[in-house]
């Protein structure tokens, strides 16, 4: 019987550290696609509005989970969406490392009528942040199906950061 046990691979203390150990470079933050902005902070509460998974200023996913697309490419969607919302929070802060809690998820999939698998697209998204901020900070998180996404994209998200 083999006592030897493997331990978990040791994790870095804080969220820059854990993006360079998954090799994640964040690209330039987005810029509005209409009149408003990326971000609000009000106290100590960061709003991020309408995270899309665009690169450059062109929709990268484009169509309908359950319809044009399947549930990897609505996963890989909301995983590119959530590069782009941490790409804002630290132009906002400086620093990933200013965050102190990951508040609130809000997951937005377009879908076809009778697709039915929203959290497995939202998980893109939400296992990210999870291996950034680790498992403690995770959200409560809100998923829901609707018929469009501005740019005919395939999810939007809505993140809240608790901030130092």
């Amino acid at each position: 019987m083999n006592t030897t046990q493997q331990l978990p691979r040791s994790r870095p203390d804080n969220a820059e550290k854990r993006l360079k150990e998954l090799g994640i470079h964040l690209p330039t933050p987005p810029e509005p696609f209409g009149i408003y902005v990326e971000s609000v902070r009000t106290g100590n509460l960061l709003f991020l509005t309408g995270m899309l998974p665009t690169e450059g200023h062109e929709a990268k996913f484009v169509g309908r989970v359950g319809a044009e697309l399947d549930v990897e490419a609505g996963h890989a969607a909301a995983r590119l969406a959530a590069i782009n919302g941490l790409a804002v929070v630290r132009q906002h802060l400086g620093s990933l490392d200013r965050v102190k809690r990951f508040v609130r998820l809000g997951v937005s999939v377009a879908t076809s009528g009778n697709f039915r698998d929203h959290p497995r697209v939202a998980d893109g998204a939400s296992e990210l942040l999870q291996d950034v901020f680790g498992k403690d900070k995770n959200p409560c998180r809100l998923v829901y199906g609707v018929a469009s996404l501005p740019l005919g994209c395939t999810v939007a998200l809505e993140m809240i950061f608790e901030v130092e």
